[in-house]
C-alpha cells in the first residue's frame, strides 16, 4: 500500500507550471518530476515531440508516443518513490494528454483514456492542480520565447485545450483544484499549498 501522495500541475502554455511544480516539491520535500521527458527514455520521447523540425507526425503517433513516455515515466520514477512513501510532484500528467491530443488535436477521448489508462496501470494522480489564466496573461507570458512544437500551434488549439482542462476539472471537483495563475507568484504558490494541505491533509 503506498504512502505517497501523487500531485501533478497542469495548464495551458506559460500558467507557471515549472515553477509552482518546483516550489511545491521543495516545500514537500517531494521528488520533482515531469511528463514528458522524466526519464532518460522519455527524454528521448521528448525531443520527438517538441521539436519543431518534426511536421508530419500523425496525432495519434503523438498520443501514442506520449502515452509511452507516461509508461516509461510511471515505473521508472512515480511507483517506486510513491511505495518508499515519498510524495510525487509532476510537472504535467496524463491529464495533458487528454487535453493536447484529444480535446486540443480531437482525437476520441474514450480512445486515448483507454490507451493511457492501460500504460499507466491504473496509477493516476491523486491531486490536479489546474494553473488557469486568461488567454491575453498567458499570450503575454509566452512573447519573446522560443516557441516549441506544440507552443507554435494557433490560437483555437490553444483554446480547445484550455477547455478541455476547465471541463476534466468541473467533472472530478474531488480531485481537482483550479488556481488562478493570474495572480502574482507568491499568491499562486500560497493557494497550492492551501489546496493541498486542504485535500490531502500535507
Amino acid at each position: 500500500m503506498t504512502t505517497g501522495r501523487y500531485i501533478t500541475l497542469e495548464g495551458a502554455e506559460g500558467c507557471g507550471k515549472s515553477t509552482h511544480a518546483a516550489r511545491l516539491a521543495e516545500a514537500l520535500s517531494a521528488v520533482l518530476t515531469r511528463e514528458t521527458g522524466g526519464t532518460a527514455v522519455g527524454q528521448r520521447i521528448r525531443t520527438i515531440l517538441h521539436d519543431t523540425a518534426v511536421t508530419d507526425l500523425s496525432h495519434r503517433a503523438e498520443a501514442l508516443l506520449a502515452a509511452a513516455d507516461r509508461a516509461q515515466h510511471l515505473h521508472e520514477v512515480v511507483a517506486p518513490a510513491l511505495a518508499a512513501g515519498r510524495h510525487v510532484v509532476s510537472d504535467r500528467s496524463v491529464y495533458s494528454t487528454l487535453a493536447y491530443q484529444g480535446y486540443g488535436r480531437e482525437l476520441p477521448l474514450a480512445e486515448v483514456r483507454q490507451i493511457n489508462e492501460w500504460a499507466m496501470g491504473g496509477l493516476w494522480p491523486h491531486l490536479v492542480l489546474l494553473l488557469d489564466a486568461a488567454p491575453e496573461v498567458l499570450e503575454r507570458r509566452m512573447r519573446g520565447r522560443q516557441l516549441d512544437r506544440f507552443e507554435q500551434e494557433g490560437d483555437a488549439f490553444h483554446q480547445r485545450v484550455r477547455d478541455g482542462f476547465c471541463a476534466m476539472a468541473a467533472a472530478e471537483p474531488e480531485r481537482w483544484v483550479i488556481i488562478d495563475a493570474g495572480l502574482p507568484v507568491e499568491r499562486v504558490g500560497a493557494a497550492i499549498r492551501t489546496a493541498v494541505r486542504d485535500r490531502l491533509g500535507i
